[in-house]
C-alpha cells in the first residue's frame, strides 16, 4: 500500500502552506548539492554518523526550498524556519551558533533542536514513526503532538504510531492540524525510497 500511496504522490501535487508559504513541489532539481557539506557534518554531530542525513535536507527543502533569506508572516527565519526565540535558547546550549541567517548555523541550530525533540519520543516505536513523531513536532510544537497522542489513546488507539496521531489530529484543539500532516507527508515524499525502515536498523541507539 505504501508504495502505491508513494507512486500516487508522483503524479498528483497537494498545495501545502506551511507559515503561509507554499512548499516547493517535489522534483529532483531540489536534490542539488547545494548545502550538503553543512547536513552532513550536523547530522553527524547531532544525530551520529550513521544517521541519514538526508531527512534534513528534505526538511530544508520542505521549510524554505533552501531559500537562505526565508521569512514567514509569524517571523520564522532561514533555511530551516527557526523562530527568533528558538534560536535564541538553542544558542544558549551551542554559544558557536551565529547569525540565525547564516546558512551554517540556520542549518546547525535546525538539526539540533531536531535531536531535542528526536530525544523525547524514546517511547517503544519503530524509526519511521519516530521520525515523524519528530518532524510533526518540529512543526506544530512538542506539547501540540503529545496532546494528540493523549488523545488518540483515549480514544483507543495506541498512541505510538503516526496513524493514531493521523486519526484524531481533527479533535486535537489549536492545532493547524492539516499543515503538519502535510509537512511530514512532504518530507517522506522528498525522501521516497531512504525513508524505508528497513535501511535504518540499529541507527537507535545513538539516543537509547
Amino acid at each position: 500500500m505504501k508504495k502505491l500511496f508513494l507512486l500516487l504522490c508522483n503524479f498528483v501535487f497537494i498545495p501545502v502552506l506551511i507559515h503561509s508559504a507554499e512548499i516547493p513541489e517535489v522534483t529532483n532539481r531540489y536534490w542539488t548539492k547545494k548545502y550538503d557539506p553543512y547536513f552532513r557534518k550536523y547530522s553527524k554531530r547531532f544525530f551520529g554518523p550513521a544517521f541519514h542525513w538526508h531527512w534534513f535536507k528534505a526538511q530544508g527543502i520542505a521549510e524554505s526550498g533552501l531559500r537562505k533569506d526565508a521569512r514567514s508572516w509569524v517571523s520564522a527565519k532561514g533555511i530551516m524556519q527557526l523562530m527568533p526565540k528558538t534560536f535564541a535558547e538553542l544558542k544558549k546550549k551551542n554559544p558557536k551558533f551565529q547569525d540565525v541567517m547564516e546558512p551554517r548555523w540556520n542549518i546547525a541550530a535546525g538539526i539540533y533542536y531536531d535531536s531535542t525533540i528526536f530525544s523525547k519520543w524514546k517511547e517503544d516505536r519503530n524509526f519511521l514513526d519516530r521520525m515523524r513523531f519528530m518532524l510533526g513536532s518540529y512543526n506544530a510544537g512538542f506539547r501540540t503532538i503529545l496532546r494528540a497522542q493523549k488523545i488518540s489513546r483515549s480514544k483507543g488507539y495506541n498512541g505510538k504510531d503516526w496513524r493514531s496521531i493521523q486519526s484524531v489530529a481533527p479533535m486535537v484543539p489549536k492545532w493547524r492540524e492539516k499543515e503538519t500532516l502535510n509537512y511530514v507527508e512532504k518530507i517522506e515524499k522528498l525522501m521516497g525510497e531512504k525513508s524505508k525502515v528497513s535501511e535504518f536498523k540499529g541507527m537507535l541507539t545513538w539516543f537509547q
